[in-house]
């Protein structure tokens, strides 16, 4: 049994998959492998783009913030899940809880503005190319993310007290491996539209809003594109945009299919599945889709390992 006598009444019990405890085994493999490939790959990204002179540029500025979302994102839920897959209790402390839903929840805020961001920022690089020094400047950049970093974590404090203060009445067993806004609001004993209404708002705004800027800024982008007569540097155009717009495709619509629709109608298993590809997935696969079609990335990970070895 995974209630242990001694857990605090103020513990919640996350059951996670042990409803088929076959799979906890397998399923601590793959999570600690991805996470190992989620810290070495974000943390060589960050590093690569302050360190070499090469990529300094606001592409690559924005990137290595993704790094850092990404490698906040897993470290943030990942570590409990090894946990409580491996031993006898699958509780978290209420503390540990509500960190965990703010933190999560302003890390995925921030992704969504950032990636719209880096949209513009590809907009501009094309369609603006004798401009673009002047309008992605150091400092225009550095506010850019500033103010994205404090949005993401100024929705995620609305959300998350919204959240936290619905009575609960005594219950603390979530259907869910971590602390997540949709699974919280399921253990509510009073009514929750309030709380669906005020996370499908938020929801349109962070996700669909964004999203449509996005598509918008690359129908722009696409119009460009065309125009260009040399078949390589149209290459390189489409190159310079696909991985951007992979990440987009994997994160926004998996987060999506969660927070733009009532929580009361989630079903248990798809819950979990899209948590595990936005939470775990997208953020192991991002440093390696930059990297892997990047030539730039790649070779400044060579001169990297050339000057330690």
């Amino acid at each position: 049994m995974w209630i242990n006598n001694q857990s605090s009444l103020d513990d919640f019990i996350l059951l996670g998959f042990s409803d088929r405890p076959w799979l906890e085994t397998p399923l601590f493999v793959i999570f600690l492998v991805a996470y190992i490939f989620a810290l070495f790959g974000n943390i060589s990204i960050i590093l690569v783009s302050r360190l070499d002179p090469q990529l300094d540029s606001p592409m690559y500025f924005f990137v290595s913030n993704l790094s850092l979302l990404d490698l906040c994102y897993t470290t943030s839920t990942v570590p409990q899940m090894l946990v409580n897959l491996q031993g006898p209790e699958k509780t978290i402390s209420y503390g540990g809880c509500v960190a965990q839903l703010y933190i999560f929840l302003a890390l995925g805020s921030t992704e969504c503005i950032l990636l719209a961001i880096m949209a513009f920022d590809c907009y501009a690089a094309i369609c603006k190319p004798l401009h673009y020094p002047i309008i992605m400047n150091q400092r225009r950049c550095i506010h850019m993310a500033t103010g994205t970093w404090i949005s993401g974590f100024a929705n995620s404090l609305v959300q998350s007290t919204l959240t936290v203060l619905t009575p609960r009445c005594g219950q603390r067993v979530m259907d869910h491996f971590f602390c997540e806004v949709p699974a919280l609001l399921k253990l509510a004993c009073t009514d929750t539209h309030v709380n669906e209404a005020e996370l499908n708002v938020l929801g349109v705004l962070l996700l669909l809003v964004p999203l449509t800027l996005i598509l918008g800024t690359y129908v722009f982008i696409a119009q460009a594109v065309m125009r260009i007569r040399s078949a390589e540097s149209r290459w390189k155009a489409f190159n310079t945009c696909a991985s951007h717009l992979l990440v987009v495709s994997l994160f926004y619509f998996t987060a999506i299919s969660m927070y733009v629709q009532p929580p009361s109608s989630y079903s248990r298993d798809r819950g979990k599945i899209m948590a595990l590809f936005y939470g775990i997935v997208t953020p192991t696969l991002n440093p390696f889709i930059y990297t892997l079609r990047n030539k730039d990335v790649k070779a400044a990970l060579r001169r990297a390992l050339t000057k330690e070895f």
